[in-house]
């Protein structure tokens, strides 16, 4: 028995060695088969569906202006087409990195709009919101692309459908629409801004920890966490979060058809459930996916719609690139927590 196992022992080794060398093997290969995959794409490949004819079909604009994406059916069999644009989560436009998908959908949802607003065939999206809000500057590049889809072509229209919630910063985006439907669970509003920060300087004294900063002026390190702020600080900073409140309420006014007055007051920062949104007019409907189709094909005179959404047309170098790929596997695991400071719609 002794000897027996000891003649298996090898036979094991060998095979697990085998294993373990065809596994590399096959990483490897598929690794450079990725790369030379990328190089041929971002060379323009003109193999059939490759992204030689996308570009060839955009013309002099670059892959900003009308980015590279892949049309699909989603439903409906009107001949009166419309852009299903879904936008999730928190509102932020970093960069297309695989360190963290904070702000993929708002990445993604803006390729999308760009996209439709270069498609003449395209004449109007339906926009699914499902967010809390994000950053000033996010939300209002969103907001302006939806209006420059309409602009692009006489008789366009846009619905947006609310989802759990579509506050602040989501609500801003909203405000591009002809109409504003919410489902009867929705939570919107949260109309304001919030700039944040944390002052640590009794625990940083306990711990023993100095801060040594050197700089230019006495407001280079506004909301320096281990210093207090001084009154003329905090009434400077009000100001700056005043003033993006008033273009929040402006806005909302402006698109609501509502006294800037009556926005004033609603617009302190809380929450409201359907119902109350709709009695206060902050939104024009309640209701469920069909009827916001139902909505847009009655914006646009058309008995029936046919909804397409757009797909990113990755490649495989893509896939271990970007954050929609196989890099989404370690983005919770590489992903540092966003400390940065900055100015935000946010509940």
């Amino acid at each position: 028995m002794s000897d027996d196992g000891n003649r298996k022992k090898p036979h094991g080794c060998r095979f697990g060695c085998l294993a373990l060398a065809l596994t590399v093997g096959g990483l490897l290969a598929l690794v450079a088969l990725a790369v030379a995959y990328g190089v041929s794409s971002a060379a323009g490949g003109c193999t059939a569906g490759g992204r030689g004819l996308h570009l060839a079909a955009r013309g002099e604009r670059g892959e900003d202006e009308v980015p590279l994406l892949r049309e699909v059916w989603s439903s409906g069999t009107g001949v009166t087409k419309v852009v299903r644009v879904p936008l999730t989560g928190l509102i932020f436009l970093g960069g297309d990195d695989w360190l963290g998908d904070q702000g993929a959908s708002a990445v993604t949802a803006l390729r999308a709009i760009r996209r439709a607003t270069h498609d003449p065939e395209v004449e109007g999206i339906l926009l699914e919101v499902d967010s809390g809000g994000g950053g000033i500057t996010a939300s209002d590049e969103i907001y302006e692309a939806l209006l420059a889809f309409k602009r692009a072509r006489q008789g366009r229209a846009i619905v947006t459908l609310m989802g759990d919630v579509a506050a602040s910063g989501a609500y801003y985006v909203a405000l591009a629409s002809d109409t504003i439907m919410a489902h009867p669970t929705t939570l919107t509003g949260s109309i304001g801004v919030i700039l944040q920060s944390y002052n640590i300087q009794e625990l940083a004294a306990k711990v023993g920890i100095k801060d040594v900063t050197i700089k230019s002026g006495a407001n280079k390190d506004l909301l320096n966490p281990f210093r207090e702020l001084s009154a003329e600080q905090q009434a400077m900073l009000q100001g700056v979060v005043d003033a993006l409140h008033r273009r929040f309420v402006r806005l909302v006014a402006e698109s609501r058809a509502l006294p800037e007055e009556e926005v004033r007051r609603l617009a302190d920062g809380r929450i409201f459930v359907a119902d109350d949104a709709l009695a206060c007019k902050l939104i024009d409907e309640i209701g469920y996916g069909p009827d916001a189709e139902e909505a847009l094909a009655d914006l646009l005179d058309a008995p029936a719609l046919r909804v397409v959404r757009y797909e990113e047309d990755l490649s495989l170098l893509d896939l271990f690139r970007f954050r929609r790929g196989f890099g989404a596997s370690l983005s919770s695991l590489l992903a540092p927590r966003d400390a940065r400071l900055m100015y935000r719609w946010g509940l």
